[in-house]
């Protein structure tokens, strides 16, 4: 597996091999002792499959308490993540990375707890997946509005479609620091 760090600590881009042939491909998508190898240690206690369509855009959201570090692949189109550092006492505070993730780059994304996460859907359609390290939980549940000018998030995509509740989040300056994950190191 290559294994690809990012701008923000702890964030990677993982690419598993793939073994493929005229009949399809083969791919293993977790393996405890791989994983832990590479430094992702946690133990995951949920895993979550979304379907959307072109132009959706979900998040972008967080859990404080109850911070879920996720590691999300898509298996069949193609979209772009973005993870949030919204640690508070953070050196990479407010900063973000995303990369496209499809079914056919195969890349997985790691998301550790304390940071925010969304994506937007490029293809007409998408099956996206998560494994979580905490449950969802709705009274923990957070979310910063998906084009916070503070953040800057370039989204390849014009008018996004949301949920009722992703249009209404505040920026992130909004929102008290107590109500965010603080950095630990």
């Amino acid at each position: 597996m290559n294994v690809i760090e990012t701008k923000l600590n702890g964030v990677l881009i993982m690419e598993p091999k793939v073994f493929g042939d005229t009949r399809g491909f083969f791919q293993e998508t977790w393996s405890k002792p791989k994983y832990e190898a590479i430094g992702i240690k946690e133990e995951f206690v949920q895993d979550n499959l979304s379907y959307s369509t072109r132009g959706v855009l979900r998040g972008l959201h967080y859990q404080n308490p109850h911070s879920q570090g996720k590691l999300v692949s898509v298996v069949q189109g193609v979209v772009f993540d973005v993870a949030v550092d919204i640690r508070v006492g953070s050196p990479t505070f407010g900063r973000w990375v995303g990369v496209e993730l499809s079914g056919e780059n195969h890349r997985q994304f790691w998301i550790p707890s304390g940071f925010a996460h969304g994506f937007c859907v490029l293809s007409d359609t998408v099956y996206f997946t998560y494994k979580c390290t905490d449950v969802y939980t709705p009274a923990a549940e957070g979310g910063i509005i998906w084009n916070d000018p503070d953040i800057g998030i370039q989204w390849p995509i014009d008018g996004a479609v949301l949920s009722d509740k992703d249009q209404v989040y505040p920026r992130m300056k909004d929102i008290a620091a107590d109500k965010l994950p603080v950095y630990r190191r």
